[in-house]
């Protein structure tokens, strides 16, 4: 039987890995071009989830993340600087990053148990303190709410749609009328609508 540590941590390398799968295939200016209202982007989102993961997994738990980039100290007082990419980031650097970030994540998880205690420091003082079992659930949630927005976005720029490569977990596109389904769901929100 597998422990609670090993499946928790396996939700949260699956999530990870969904998340870079959507930029399979895509050129520079696909994965980081803006695509709703709040600039949403591919490498924005797996930059923010660098960001997060080396937050929760290190800060947290005072285990620093070795050599971070430059960016990482400016989080707090530059608003959404992680939430994008500069010209001069490649996404071999950022991808890079985000897996040497994964590392550094798995490297914790592996040294403290699931009760082992850290610090939230953005946290509401009630909650700031924290067991690497909330952490785990946390960064699950939070890189499963990314991956999901990755989803979407890719979804806009070349309907390629689903959960990964192996598994899209979606009904095969040659045995599915996608266009017949979004009109009945458009009939639907109409009809419901009144219009």
């Amino acid at each position: 039987m597998t422990d609670l540590k090993t499946t928790l941590q396996r939700y949260l390398q699956s999530a990870r890995e969904a998340l870079l799968w959507k930029l399979d295939g895509l050129g520079e200016y696909d994965l980081r071009r803006p695509l709703t209202p709040t600039g949403t982007n591919l490498l924005g989102l797996v930059k923010h989830s660098a960001a997060t993961d080396v937050e929760y997994f290190g800060t947290v738990f005072d285990r620093p993340f070795p050599d971070p980039p430059a960016w990482f100290a400016l989080i707090e007082s530059v608003p959404n600087i992680e939430m994008w990419a500069t010209a001069d980031e490649t996404s071999e650097y950022l991808t890079d990053l985000y897996r040497r970030v994964w590392d550094h994540s798995n490297a914790t998880v592996d040294a403290l148990d699931l009760d082992a205690t850290g610090t939230v420091p953005w946290w509401p003082e009630e909650r700031r303190t924290v067991t690497l079992g909330q952490i785990l659930v946390h960064m699950t949630a939070e890189t499963n709410r990314h991956a999901g927005h990755a989803d979407i976005v890719r979804e806009t720029i070349d309907g390629a749609a689903g959960l990964g490569a192996r598994n899209t977990n979606l009904p095969p596109a040659d045995q599915y009328d996608w266009t017949a389904y979004r009109a009945q769901v458009e009939q639907a929100a109409r009809t419901a609508a009144g219009l």
